[in-house]
């Protein structure tokens, strides 16, 4: 897929233009790139970085960094992608300024997303203003029950059955492995610690049994709280690993909460607590 940040950066040709967030990119957000496809024309997305919300001086909690969204449309089939910085600015575009120099500019015949879609100053663009602007305006098929705010309400409350059958595939973490307390090594469960992006959402802590690298990994998301901590820290211990992970980016699939994180009595406790982890960590399966 190619990747631009200007529409000087494509080429003017017939094009269908799947546009919105797609945070997370679930399985609403396919329909709307299914749908573009559907239409024989070049599929290309519209996408914007920051979240608007954010712009606006809201908190988002986000279910994907803009890498990963960006893996998930070529996953997806996306030919092109055009990612739309959001500013002050261009919020304050009147939509027939913004389909002008974002659509018209690379050539948009159709145009595709739900009937929710609204962009512009204001929020006065929607799909019915493109219809008068010349576009051919194609309504997305809508999934019941499927939304960005839903699936992370479902994430807030370790639900990841729920969270997964959104997305159609497994929740996920998604960082840079940093040093940590090192903690682990000495109990025989030597971990990755995980840094993400302050504005991606984390799931409700507890220990997880999940997948990454071809492996399956048991991981601890929470404070340490039996060694009084109090800082968040996400802690994947993989399973069968051996090898140095410093610097590298972990893409850590969540397949079961095992329990919540605890204080135990001794260190000798933790330790066959982990033990059980990992057990029924090699006996996890993925939510859908």
């Amino acid at each position: 897929m190619r990747i631009v940040h200007a529409p000087s950066q494509l080429e003017r040709q017939p094009r269908a233009v799947a546009i919105g967030n797609f945070d997370g990119v679930h399985r609403g957000h396919r329909t709307v790139i299914d749908a573009a496809a559907r239409t024989g024309l070049a599929v290309t997305v519209v996408t914007f970085h920051p979240h608007p919300r954010v712009v606006l001086g809201n908190r988002v909690d986000l279910l994907s960094t803009l890498e990963r969204r960006l893996e998930l449309l070529a996953e997806a089939g996306v030919a092109d992608c055009l990612v739309v910085v959001f500013t002050p600015e261009v919020m304050r575009l009147e939509p027939e300024q913004f389909a002008e120099s974002y659509l018209r500019a690379i050539g948009a015949e159709a145009v595709v997303a739900g009937d929710d879609f609204r962009f512009g100053r204001q929020r006065r663009g929607d799909l019915a203003l493109l219809e008068r602007l010349g576009f051919s305006a194609v309504r997305a098929p809508q999934i019941e029950g499927i939304s960005s705010s839903k699936i992370r309400r479902a994430l807030g409350e370790g639900d990841l059955v729920t969270a997964a059958q959104m997305l159609g595939r497994p929740p996920e973490l998604d960082g840079i492995v940093v040093a940590g307390d090192q903690r682990g090594g000495t109990l025989g469960y030597p971990t990755a610690n995980l840094r993400v992006e302050p504005d991606l959402l984390v799931p409700r802590y507890g220990i997880y049994a999940g997948f990454t690298r071809g492996l399956r990994a048991a991981i601890s998301i929470g404070t340490n709280p039996h060694y009084g901590g109090t800082e968040r820290r996400i802690e994947p211990y993989l399973l069968d690993f051996e090898g140095d992970l410093y610097g590298q980016r972990l893409l850590v699939e969540l397949w079961e909460r095992l329990r919540d994180e605890q204080t135990f009595d001794s260190e000798r406790e933790l330790i066959d607590q982990i033990a059980r982890d990992v057990e029924a960590t090699r006996n996890a399966r993925p939510p859908v």
